[in-house]
């Protein structure tokens, strides 16, 4: 059965989330006839999850600085991001309504603080420039070159002038993003990068009694490292399997590639960055040997709680007692990882369709006029709005490349 469409070109957009609800807006403010499907009961859930906290929407930091985020794709999306700046995020969500502001940290916010009234004004206004949502169609593979969807109504193949591909990478399978689709492209020649979980937690090998009575503790104002000279301050949580939260977060993608080159990785603290390590000897040196060791760390180095269990855990009992050697495990304590935690649990994922594979307007080499944009192009960004920007400037991108396409 094939789908009734409207007259003229039209471009079928498989997925509705950021990349191509953005790719949606530009397409159908264009003019074309556009329809969005939808796998899960409503769009963009995982930006609505996302947004439950607070919906981080972009970073305010310089622009020369934001746009070296990406790591080895930073050259691939730069055209993107020139065309589809943090400001230019900014601006749109204004258009519909949402003022935004920068919080502490330099990540922008909506002022209400939520994803809902954002998103329902963009569905508003896709829906008043005659874009069609069909929500519980999910791409099931090919038929030809005819896409077969899975619906309430049985299977359906669908035929359009230009077919853009925003499903999303591996992360938080349960909102949609599962990766299905990998070998039905990989199967027609597209050359695709292994998924690996990004913006994860790591697994640590804690002792029975440190994990009972510290899981769920927060570990504050530290500055972590992997290689010595990327030293960010920030916190983190001790948890059941290991160590995440933000600061953890931010170092993901240097641990998870050294874990898998050399099997071994681990994120080193500085428990107290505001002391050196020869005041903090010289203070502990002071200590009365007589007092308990929590004692000793509290009154020399201005610790207690969990980073004196911390120091305790992941330090040789023969070094707790020397002065020197304490002090350097304050200012340098090796968290040694074993793995990441699995990717349905990361925020999201690296890997995906190859830079190669794609030209410059995001159209699969192999398959002309077939486009891809968003989470499933195979690059990766911290978290703190580098995502979500990504995400709308790469299907922004994909819409002047499908345009392009139709205008060839």
């Amino acid at each position: 059965m094939t789908a009734a469409f409207k007259t003229g070109q039209h471009i079928a957009i498989i997925g509705g989330g950021p990349a191509g609800l953005m790719a949606a807006e530009i397409l159908s403010g264009k003019g074309h006839a556009v329809t969005v499907y939808e796998a899960m009961p409503t769009v963009a859930r995982k930006f609505l999850l996302a947004g439950k906290s607070g919906l981080n929407i972009t970073h305010s930091e310089d622009f020369s600085r934001f746009s070296k985020r990406y790591g080895a794709a930073n050259d691939w999306l730069s055209a993107s991001l020139d065309a589809f700046t943090p400001d230019d995020v900014r601006a749109w969500a204004q258009g519909l309504g949402t003022e935004t502001f920068v919080g502490s940290s330099d990540r922008v916010f909506p002022t209400v603080m939520k994803a809902s009234p954002l998103l329902r004004a963009w569905v508003a206004r896709l829906k008043e420039q005659g874009v069609d949502i069909f929500t519980r169609h999910r791409w099931t593979g090919f038929d030809g070159d005819r896409l077969i969807l899975e619906t309430p109504e049985g299977a359906k193949t669908i035929e359009a002038d230009a077919v853009l591909l925003a499903l999303g990478g591996a992360s938080w399978p349960r909102l949609g993003s599962d990766a299905a689709w990998l070998p039905w492209l990989r199967d027609r020649g597209v050359g695709i990068a292994g998924f690996e979980p990004a913006n994860c937690g790591f697994d640590v090998a804690w002792s029975a009694h440190f994990r009972e009575r510290n899981a769920g503790a927060p570990i504050k104002s530290v500055i972590a490292s992997v290689t010595g000279e990327d030293g960010l301050p920030g916190e983190f949580v001790i948890s059941r399997h290991g160590i995440e939260g933000s600061l953890v977060y931010a170092h993901a993608s240097a641990l998870r590639d050294r874990l898998t080159e050399t099997g071994a990785a681990s994120l080193t603290l500085d428990l107290m960055p505001g002391r050196t390590h020869e005041r903090l000897a010289r203070d502990l040196a002071r200590q009365d040997r007589k007092a308990s060791f929590s004692n000793r760390l509290r009154k020399g180095a201005g610790l207690d709680g969990v980073k004196v269990a911390l120091l305790r855990e992941l330090s040789p009992p023969e070094t707790l007692n020397d002065p020197e050697t304490l002090a350097r495990q304050i200012k340098a304590l090796a968290i040694p990882l074993t793995a990441p935690r699995p990717i349905a649990e990361a925020i999201s994922s690296a890997g995906g369709i190859r830079r190669d594979a794609v030209d410059d307007n995001f159209m699969l080499r192999a398959l002309p006029g077939l486009f891809a944009a968003g989470e499933m192009l195979d690059w990766e960004a911290p978290t703190g709005g580098y995502l979500l920007t990504a995400c709308f400037a790469t299907g922004k991108s994909a819409a002047h490349g499908i345009e392009a396409w139709l205008n060839r």
